[in-house]
């Protein structure tokens, strides 16, 4: 954008035998203490019955979550009880997500090394009959790869493509033609341009990203859902199709500086 707008930016009862020595003349005998009439004192005693085990923690399952509106990387951990919290779902997926946490947008492919929700359960001893397919998840890890759910590349057509998206879903107009055309004359594709020369630079609010957009103009215009970050390719796109939506009517009617 050029500076026209000014706009980028967890009982044992224990048998205890006492020996009591009762008199008879001259020896003695030893008769056990014992609760049990039948019991003798050199009968062994029985083995403790074997204590059933807990099945050892199953190891995590990798999946692949597509993320959707409203959700964080804690509330993700927490659903699939991922260890080390939303931490290690971060870094475990920082590439993905970017610099900050906090921003994920829907969308976003996420590797998800889940466990069990509950704590392991002892294995049944009988069974009367088969167990049953359940027709739902009642517990534990839910299905979460979505067949249907888009991929994008992590290049300026992916970037595009994923932007529509979330103009679609958002209401805000704009084609792919229209997007691409404002970049290469803005920005030549690079997601890392920043124009330091012209009067928007000599007020302190340079324009930057791929389709030129000040600091004021990306918070007024920040589409939610999508990253904080101006230069975040698809946070850039959609913000800047937001606003020339507001003041033009769509990107596609946007020509030349804006």
């Amino acid at each position: 954008m050029s500076g026209r707008g000014k706009h980028r930016r967890p009982r044992t009862n224990p048998l205890t035998r006492g020996i009591v020595a009762v008199g008879t003349g001259g020896a003695a005998l030893t008769l056990p203490l014992l609760g049990a009439t039948h019991a003798s004192a050199a009968e062994p005693q029985s083995a403790p019955a074997a204590q059933s085990v807990p099945q050892a923690a199953q190891p995590a399952k990798s999946l692949t979550y597509t993320v959707v509106k409203g959700d964080s990387l804690a509330r993700i951990a927490d659903k699939y009880d991922v260890r080390g919290g939303w931490k290690q779902l971060y870094k475990d997926n920082r590439a993905a997500v970017g610099a900050n946490p906090k921003l994920i947008h829907p969308g976003l492919k996420l590797k998800v090394k889940a466990t069990k929700s509950v704590a392991p359960k002892k294995t049944a001893t009988k069974s009367s009959a088969p167990a049953k397919p359940a027709a739902k998840p009642a517990g534990g890890v839910a299905q979460a790869t979505q067949a249907s759910a888009k991929t994008y590349a992590n290049n300026l057509d992916g970037w595009i493509r994923e932007s529509l998206d979330i103009m679609a879903q958002q209401g805000i107009p704009g084609s792919y033609d229209g997007i691409y055309r404002n970049i290469m004359r803005e920005s030549s594709g690079n997601p890392q341009a920043i124009n330091n020369w012209d009067s928007n630079a000599a007020a302190g609010t340079p324009s930057k990203g791929l389709l030129q957009v000040i600091d004021p103009t990306f918070a007024a215009y920040h589409v939610p859902g999508t990253s904080f970050d101006p230069y975040d390719p698809v946070a850039n796109i959609t913000a800047a199709c937001n606003y020339a939506a507001d003041r033009y009517g769509s990107i596609d009617n946007v020509n030349g500086p804006y």
